[in-house]
């Protein structure tokens, strides 16, 4: 029978860690790395302080290219635009073998609604 995204964003909630925003101002301030899988225009628009954009798309074929994910051992704090693409990233990067991967509840829509520092590349003119 096939899956629909209901199906796979259910499985892949069952297998994620969610963390609140205060929990991941903890993550950042213990050097966790940050990984927005959302797609590069919508990163260049304003990102998590010392976030990393592979986007979901291509997360499984950059996992062993990128130097922030080359240590399977390290906590990872992930978010997207509203939550639906960090779980199933999360839960990918648990079947890869990541095991301190959180994902953001509520993503950067949740973060930036809530009083949390946003940087922004400074050649992108509002």
């Amino acid at each position: 029978m096939a899956m629909t995204k209901d199906d796979l964003l259910a499985e892949a909630r069952a297998s994620v860690q969610p963390v609140d925003a205060a929990a991941a101002e903890a993550l950042l301030a213990a050097g966790a790395v940050v990984l927005d899988v959302r797609e590069p225009a919508e990163f260049d628009m304003g990102h998590l302080p010392g976030a990393v954009n592979v986007p979901r798309g291509v997360l499984e074929f950059r996992v062993g290219d990128h130097p922030a994910l080359t240590n399977k051992d390290t906590a990872i704090l992930l978010y997207c635009k509203n939550g639906g693409r960090s779980t199933l990233a999360a839960h990918t990067l648990k079947r890869m073998g990541f095991d301190g991967v959180k994902m953001l509840v509520g993503g950067f829509d949740g973060w930036k609604g809530s009083v949390h520092k946003v940087e922004v590349d400074p050649s992108v003119y509002r």
